[in-house]
């Protein structure tokens, strides 16, 4: 069953319903009547978007439940219109977004010490190894094919516009999966992952010649909730944010990963790469619930007497709600992780190879990709942790930080043998609100909108010249929600009416949701994908 969903699940969404202009004569009223725009429309329902969007002559690209909002093809003179019926909240725009290029530099040396910085090598002894825990990532796809992967990838799904999430055209998605799960299969075992034999599932947002669009990074998210169960995701690695300040509160975005906590995933976070200025951490590393992650410099050495902070990593306080960011800290400067063979940033940067399969890269995001590895060896050793008792282990347990100041370097050092050794269940998030998500779209979206969190050796610059050296991970400002909190965190969501048998029954996973008048080629046609999707600053 599962081989057939993943062969399903990696077809592309064909845009449903249609649409008939209206007759015309003159030519300037046909080239305007055909005209369409890509929104995403959220509203009171899912169905209420829905039934808007039909109103008004659309067409449905997507269902997002998440945000109780559709992804749509909609007339362009029917826009304003369209926001104004009863039940939509909001109507933005489904943008991609493009990049740029930053040089590398060889100025730092290579490291691969971050097993035995966060104690990882001491649980592989003691047969803690990530077996039987599943880390989602969603990026840039995994090249399944490298042997220090092989037979782990179990599963995924291919949001970008292609059909294979196992290839990763970009470079990023594997060097995260290397951090997470590698094995060391290409180097007799000298660059391992903190979890070497975790599995991996990869949602793929993104490809090599096209930005990502809003509507993939919250239909990764929806679809890791969705299939959790099949594939036993514990952990969902998200590196990449927006710098809008939109209270979290708002937020379609930070309620979203908080469906996926809430659902039993820990969610972890890059805090950002814009620098060390306060209000830096960007969204949703801003959610009070998720495991926001900073960068430190190991110096390549296994002790952190001689940690530093890394100049690119992101601080807080939050900008919007002056929470107290990042949560903890973990090693990301010039650390060795998975070349993905032949994808743009291998073939961009031949210096930042490190033999013949390695690679070298600085950034939150591999900070991330350590604290998620570190997450499935706790929930390996103890299967029954909760998020937030997963959460408050990593973080009651943290050696020091480099600086000690709780918005530069969290709760200090991951640690995550202390971690797994501490036998407390003591549960992080109590009585933190929940995010209503009922806020704006575009409010969410920044100027930034996604940035890949992958960083740079140049510290002094980076937050100078961020939009340069950031790459936009996808337009993740996606849809709006509101979320009714007396439900939405009650048993109608996680009890047996949402989770049942009605939700994952053949009249959802059967032919009427997967079948072919789901899936074609116009979802991912031309139009959703620019041209701009360069190499970020890599070693």
């Amino acid at each position: 069953m599962r081989a057939k969903r993943n062969l399903i699940a990696s077809v592309v969404f064909l845009l449903a319903g249609s649409w008939i202009a209206p007759a015309v004569t003159n030519p300037a009223q046909a080239t305007e009547a055909a005209a369409t725009t890509a929104v995403i429309v959220q509203g009171s329902s899912e169905a209420a978007a829905r039934a808007a969007v039909a109103a008004h002559h659309g067409r449905v690209t997507q269902d997002l439940w998440i945000v109780n909002g559709v992804a749509a093809d909609v007339p362009a003179g029917e826009v304003a219109a369209l926001a104004a019926e009863p039940g939509v909240t909001h109507v933005s725009p489904d943008e991609a977004v493009h990049v740029q290029a930053a040089q590398p530099s060889p100025l730092h040396a290579a490291s691969a010490v971050y097993p035995k910085v966060v104690g990882a090598d001491k649980l592989w002894n003691e047969g803690i190894d990530g077996n039987g825990v599943t880390v989602a990532v969603v990026d840039t796809g995994i090249a399944a094919s490298v042997p220090d992967l092989s037979g782990r990838v179990i599963g995924g799904v291919d949001f970008s516009g292609g059909d294979n999430p196992y290839s990763d055209e970009f470079g990023h998605g594997t060097f995260v999966a290397g951090l997470i799960a590698g094995n060391g299969a290409s180097s007799n075992g000298q660059y391992k992952g903190v979890a070497p034999n975790a599995r991996l599932v990869s949602i793929k947002i993104a490809g090599q010649n096209g930005a990502s669009d809003i509507t993939h990074v919250l239909a990764a998210i929806q679809w890791a909730v969705s299939f959790r169960n099949d594939y036993g995701i514990r952990v969902l690695n998200l590196s990449l944010g927006t710098d809008s300040t939109q209270p979290y509160m708002l937020s379609p975005l930070d309620g979203a990963v908080e469906r996926a906590w809430d659902a039993g995933i820990v969610v972890t976070v890059s805090a950002s790469n814009n620098g060390t200025a306060p209000g830096t951490v960007t969204k949703p590393g801003d959610d009070p619930l998720v495991i926001t992650v900073g960068a430190l410099d190991d110096r390549g050495t296994p002790g952190r007497g001689d940690d530093l902070m890394a100049g690119f990593s992101g601080a807080g306080p939050t900008a919007a709600d002056g929470l107290t960011k990042p949560d903890i800290v973990a090693s990301g400067r010039s650390v060795i992780s998975l070349r993905a063979p032949g994808s743009k940033v291998d073939s961009a940067y031949p210096g930042s190879r490190v033999g013949t399969a390695y690679f070298k890269g600085s950034g939150t995001s591999f900070s991330t990709a350590i604290t998620s590895g570190s997450a499935a060896l706790l929930l390996e050793r103890e299967p029954n942790l909760t998020p937030d008792q997963v959460k408050a282990r990593l973080l009651g347990t943290a050696a020091p930080g480099p600086v000690g100041n709780p918005n530069v370097d969290g709760q200090g050092s991951l640690d995550t043998y202390a971690a797994a050794h501490a036998g407390t269940f003591d549960s992080a998030n109590q009585g933190v609100p929940r995010s209503a998500g009922s806020g704006s779209l575009q409010l969410d979206r920044g100027s930034l909108q996604i940035n890949i969190q992958t960083g740079t050796v140049l510290d002094p610059l980076l937050h100078q010249l961020s939009p340069v050296l950031k790459l936009l991970f996808g337009d993740l400002t996606a849809q709006n929600q509101v979320f009714d909190q007396a439900t939405y965190f009650s048993s109608e969501w996680t009890g047996s009416s949402w989770y049942g048998s009605s939700w994952y029954g053949s009249s959802w996973y059967g032919s009427s949701w997967y079948g072919s008048s789901w899936y074609g080629s116009s979802w991912y046609g031309s139009s959703w994908y620019g041209s701009s999707w360069y190499a970020t600053a890599w070693e």
